[in-house]
């Protein structure tokens, strides 16, 4: 399967407009972002958990990250509430479930496979002081890719000029980006040397942020 699988493209998906589809696991849907694989692949996803909902244990031959959009996302490792980025590299595993119920989105298989940073971190927590209305958290840098999370005050704007590529999550708020409007839900991908200008809407926005690792995008290995 692909799905917008061609990394030199702008690509911007609002997510509440795709259906939900239901996974291998009853009570555990997702809605597909991009994709190149099977049901193993290099995905990026919106996966919802119903309340009581578990999906089997799995170690992460591809590495795993995540972030909690809502509710409770749980494991043997401990309970993740909303706002929380978690890194899961190759070689680690664990039983994914909520009691609750929960929203997260999450990438797959696409990570550098001698990475053996895991941790779990509270976006908001990390972020700095603000400056001409934005606050930024760097979450995670390595030489492949920088993950971010920015607050931005209502009119504020902010230029991100990074090499590889920029993808990001809108998680709560509104931006105007190309003459379009992201709201929260929408995913926007821009290629290798499209530079991001936007300018945050009255209630001001919340974006997660992943730049330079779209050179490095494949399937999955055999």
């Amino acid at each position: 399967m692909e799905l917008n699988a061609d990394f030199s493209e702008r690509v911007l998906v609002h997510s509440d407009e795709v259906a939900w589809q239901a996974s291998p696991m009853p009570g555990v849907d997702r809605r597909m972002l991009d994709r190149i694989g099977g049901e193993v692949a290099r995905a990026t996803t919106i996966v919802r958990y119903a309340p009581d909902s578990q999906f089997s244990a799995h170690t992460h031959s591809g590495g795993e990250e995540f972030i909690v959009l809502d509710g409770v996302f749980q494991d043997e490792h401990g309970d993740y509430p909303a706002g929380t980025y978690v890194r899961n590299p190759p070689t680690t595993s664990h039983t994914p479930g909520s009691e609750q119920g929960c929203t997260i989105f999450v990438k797959l298989w696409q990570f550098d496979m001698d990475d053996r940073n895991q941790f779990r971190k509270d976006m908001a927590d990390e972020l700095g002081d603000a400056q001409d209305g934005v606050a930024v958290a760097e979450l995670h840098s390595d030489p492949r890719e920088t993950v971010r999370y920015a607050h931005l005050d209502a009119g504020a704007h902010w230029h991100v000029s990074d090499a590889g590529g920029i993808e990001l999550l809108m998680i709560d708020g509104t931006m105007i980006q190309g003459g379009e409007e992201l709201r929260k839900g929408s995913w926007l991908r821009l290629p290798e040397g499209g530079p991001l200008k936007v300018e945050a809407g009255p209630e001001g926005a919340k974006v997660w942020m992943k730049t330079g690792h779209l050179p490095f995008a494949k399937p999955p290995a055999a």
